[in-house]
C-alpha cells in the first residue's frame, strides 16, 4: 500500500496526474484505465486536460472505461460519462475508438450490463488470467461504498459477471463493474478528498470489512491518493 498525500484536492490532482503520465509514458503498448465518477476525480480529469499533462499523456495508446455509471443518457448531468467528457475527453486527442462508455440508451439495465461485459471481454480477450486494467481509479463514499458496490447489495458478492445493474435504496439505477474486473489490474488508487471522508478512510485502511471498500483486493499495487483533510494523521508525502 502506497500513500500520496497533498494539502488540497487541486494539488492532489496534479500529483496524481504526474504519476499517471510518468507511469503511462514509460509503459509500452496498449493501456487501459477504469474511471471513477465524483467531484475529486473530476479535478484530476480537468488537470489531465491541461498542459503540461495533456502534452505528456500517450492518448493514442490509452483506452478509457468506466467503473460504474448511472443509467441515464450521457447528456444527463448525473452521467459519469458526460462528466468525464466535459472535464477531459472533449479537450484532448483521445481517439474515439479508445473511449468505452457504458451503454445506457435503448436497453434495459440488465442488457446494458451484459453488453458492457461483452465489450470488456472483447477488449481483454476473455478470461482474467492477466490484468485487465493498468489503472483502476476508485472513489470512496462516506458509507464505505466504492464504484456502485453498495452495502447490503447482492452485487457485492458477484464473482461471475463482470458488470451488473444495481438500484440502491433511494438511488437511481446504476451499472457497476464487479470485483473480478476491478481487482484485475496492475495498479489501483482510491482518490479521496474532504474531511467528511476522514473516518471512513481510516476504517477502510484498518481493514474494517463491514465496509465494502475494505473488501477490495487488487491483483496489483494499491495506492491511496488523499488530501490532508481526508488523510487525518497521515503526513504529506512525495510521489513514490
Amino acid at each position: 500500500m502506497t500513500d500520496l498525500v497533498r494539502p488540497d484536492a487541486a494539488s492532489l490532482a496534479e500529483a496524481a496526474a504526474d504519476w499517471m503520465v510518468q507511469r503511462f509514458a514509460t509503459t509500452p503498448g496498449r493501456l487501459a484505465v477504469s474511471l471513477s465518477g465524483g467531484s475529486t476525480p473530476k479535478i484530476l480529469y480537468e488537470t489531465l486536460a491541461r498542459a503540461p499533462w495533456r502534452d505528456l499523456m500517450p492518448w493514442d495508446r490509452v483506452h478509457w472505461f468506466w467503473g460504474d455509471e448511472r443509467f441515464v443518457p450521457p447528456d444527463d448531468k448525473a452521467s459519469n460519462q458526460g462528466m468525464v467528457r466535459r472535464a477531459m475527453l472533449d479537450h484532448v486527442p483521445a481517439p474515439a475508438a479508445n473511449i468505452h462508455p457504458v451503454p445506457t440508451g435503448g436497453l434495459t439495465p440488465e442488457d446494458a450490463a451484459t453488453e458492457y461485459e461483452a465489450e470488456l471481454r472483447r477488449f481483454h480477450g476473455g478470461a482474467l488470467t492477466s490484468p485487465l486494467f493498468d489503472l483502476v481509479l476508485l472513489g470512496l463514499g462516506t458509507n464505505g461504498h466504492t464504484a456502485s458496490l453498495f452495502p447490503d447489495e447482492t452485487v457485492v458478492e458477484e464473482r461471475t459477471a463482470w458488470a451488473a445493474p444495481v438500484t440502491p435504496p433511494g438511488e437511481p439505477t446504476r451499472i457497476t463493474l464487479t470485483w473480478p474486473p476491478l481487482e484485475s489490474c496492475r495498479a489501483a488508487a482510491f482518490l479521496v478528498a474532504g474531511a467528511d471522508k476522514r473516518d471512513v478512510v481510516a476504517r477502510v485502511r484498518a481493514g474494517d470489512r463491514s465496509l465494502v471498500a475494505a473488501q477490495y483486493r487488487p491483483a496489483g499495487e494499491l495506492h491511496w491518493w488523499l488530501d490532508t483533510a481526508a488523510a487525518g494523521s497521515l503526513a504529506p508525502s512525495s510521489v513514490p
